[in-house]
């Protein structure tokens, strides 16, 4: 083998080590941890701050990408998301656990019970806002 085609050799090897590095870190599942958010992203999702290393990685992504829209939501649309962001971080693990399966429980209920519900919830509020 002549000095060039060692050369090339090299390289060669060089930029197949290379893009297999590239490629791990590529397979690398984002951990999403808190000190990886972006200033912007911790000031949004703070009140979670305290249990966002205990969250499972299917809500982070989920907390992220409500984050990543905040920016582009109306001004309302923000203050709703802060207070039920708020409430959320304030709920037990139980009462975290209950609201899941009632959000399970009513995303597998037909269009018609769940309009019921969000009218009797409705008359309910109306009642205790007297």
């Amino acid at each position: 083998m002549n000095r060039r085609d060692a050369c090339r050799a090299l390289l060669g090897l060089g930029l197949w080590a290379l893009a297999g590095g590239v490629a791990a870190q590529q397979r690398q599942p984002k951990r999403h941890t808190w000190a990886e958010l972006t200033a912007e992203q911790q000031n949004v999702l703070s009140p979670l701050k305290s249990d966002w290393e205990n969250m499972p990685m299917e809500s982070r992504r989920k907390w992220i990408g409500i984050a990543n829209r905040y920016p582009k939501m109306a001004q309302l649309e923000q203050e709703r998301v802060q207070k039920r962001m708020q409430r959320w971080a304030n709920l037990s693990p139980e009462q975290r656990a209950r609201a899941r399966e009632n959000y399970r429980r009513m995303a597998k209920a037909s269009a018609e019970k769940r309009r019921r519900l969000r009218q009797q919830w409705a008359e309910y509020q109306a009642q205790k806002d007297r």
